[in-house]
């Protein structure tokens, strides 16, 4: 390499080819969401467009489960199929949750496939899900499920009616016309997932936490006190509403967790609900304000919601709510609680807050900021090799096995969140790309992101012909 790095070794094979193909795997890969009622097919198709039995097929509508995500491959490319399964049955439920499903599927996938079932005819629920797609500006695919011969695509053609297109004549059981399906949703498929190569326009932040911790509260702070809200986005009645609020001399957008305020009909199903909202809002924002109440101790809902938004590689910024009920026993109590449950955000800026009396609410704006500088942050190639042999040259990785792993090459795969690729001559234990995590932070900053460390071994040159 000819850019400062310190791939010299002569035994070592390592090509341009080779990192390029790293860099995109590394790359969060296009997302493909399947949408419908229940009992269309959803799953089926899923299994089918896998080529494996993953996702859960069962008779029964209304099982309570999560959206799903699984990584697929289709004529060599790589994206991710998301299963959004778990409709309730109920009339009132179904309507809401047929919007709150299409809207997070219009937030955060590339490209959309509705089923619906072709034998039973388009619903007024798939007519209300239709509605909202077509608003969406993504490539949706209508996907007429059910259709196991010639005589089916008559049914299929009367869907038409739905406009959104031709609809696409499949059996997910037999695999009838599911190959023709994908070539045409792949061809619609950017190179990287939407999210990740930025979209421009105000900043979207979602503001979670689990009930009755504030959240409302706080964006009425927000909206109100600074009387700036631009105005409301949204369709129908159920449509989640975005509010573009200008705060520091910015207009932020702040995604859809007004739903996570309402009253549901069903008891039954509230958790159910909560858990689509909160994981919808934390996809489609590009940073999170994780609300924890400061005058209760923490709870397991709270770290499940830390680790939703780390695991989907957000920016985060932690505020701390209802601090003018926190006495000098119960910060002494907080404190505690932090350093031991959570070690896992130490990166992440801490605001104290009071929703209530808008104490410290201005100090969000500056956490927000540093949280997405960090998000955003891309570290030159030869800087990044410049670190590595430095820190490897004074910390070098345990020896395993009677051999001592060596970094041959470095390389930021992509931003948002920084995502680093490492050749190796040999395996990193877990404990090692901890201390190689502390130390890119400490060195490049990186507080209120997520970062990755994807390690690739190489062999030695001529390894594979000596077997």
């Amino acid at each position: 390499m000819s850019d400062g790095t310190w791939v010299d070794e002569s035994d070592w094979e390592l090509g341009a080819e080779e990192v390029a193909e790293a860099i995109e795997e590394a790359a969060p890969p296009p997302v493909v969401a399947v949408v419908g009622r229940p009992n269309v097919g959803k799953s089926t198709l899923v299994n089918r467009i896998l080529g494996r039995r993953e996702a859960v097929v069962q008779d029964v509508p209304g099982v309570t489960r999560d959206r799903v995500s699984y990584d697929a491959l289709w004529s060599g490319r790589r994206f991710v199929v998301q299963d959004t399964g778990g409709w309730e049955p109920d009339a009132k439920g179904l309507q809401q949750l047929v919007a709150e499903q299409a809207s997070v599927a219009m937030r955060t996938a590339d490209a959309i496939i509705f089923v619906v079932d072709a034998v039973v005819g388009a619903t007024t629920a798939d007519e209300a899900a239709a509605r909202l797609l077509q608003r969406s500006g993504k490539p949706v695919f209508l996907a007429a499920n059910k259709v196991d011969n010639e005589r089916g695509e008559a049914d299929a053609a009367a869907l038409w009616s739905l406009g959104l297109g031709e609809p696409h004549p499949i059996s997910a059981m037999h695999g009838r016309g599911v190959a023709d399906l994908l070539d045409e949703v792949i061809e619609s498929l950017p190179a990287v997932s939407e999210l990740a190569s930025g979209g421009g326009g105000p900043r979207r932040v979602a503001l979670v936490g689990k009930p009755n911790v504030g959240k409302s509260s706080l964006l009425n702070r927000l909206a109100g006190d600074q009387r700036s809200v631009v105005h409301d986005v949204a369709g129908t009645t159920v449509d989640p509403v975005d509010s573009l609020i200008e705060l520091g001399g910015k207009t932020w957008r702040f995604v859809d967790t007004a739903g996570l305020r309402r009253k549901v009909g069903q008891v039954s199903g509230h958790e159910f609900y909560a858990s689509v909202r909160t994981h919808g809002a934390i996809d489609a924002a590009e940073v999170v304000i994780v609300l924890i109440d400061a005058s209760q101790p923490l709870t397991e809902q709270d770290l499940r919601i830390l680790s939703m938004v780390i695991e989907a590689g957000r920016a985060l910024v932690l505020a701390f709510n209802k601090w003018d009920l926190v006495d000098e026993d119960r910060r002494y109590q907080l404190d505690r609680e932090i350093d031991r449950e959570l070690v896992q955000v130490q990166w992440a800026p801490r605001v104290n807050i009071s929703a209530m009396t808008g104490r410290a609410v201005q100090k969000l704006v500056p956490a927000l900021e540093k949280s997405l500088e960090s998000w955003d942050t891309r570290v030159p190639t030869g800087r990044l090799n410049t670190f590595f042999k430095e820190i490897v040259a004074a910390t070098p990785p345990p020896v395993r096995g009677g051999k001592q792993s060596r970094i041959l090459f470095a390389t930021q795969a992509t931003a948002r969140p920084p995502t680093f690729v490492l050749f190796t001559s040999g395996f990193l234990e877990a404990g090692y790309r901890r201390f190689l995590e502390r130390r890119l932070r400490e060195t490049f900053g990186f507080e209120g992101s997520p970062i990755r460390i994807n390690v690739r071994v190489r062999e030695k040159r001529g390894a594979r012909s000596r077997r």
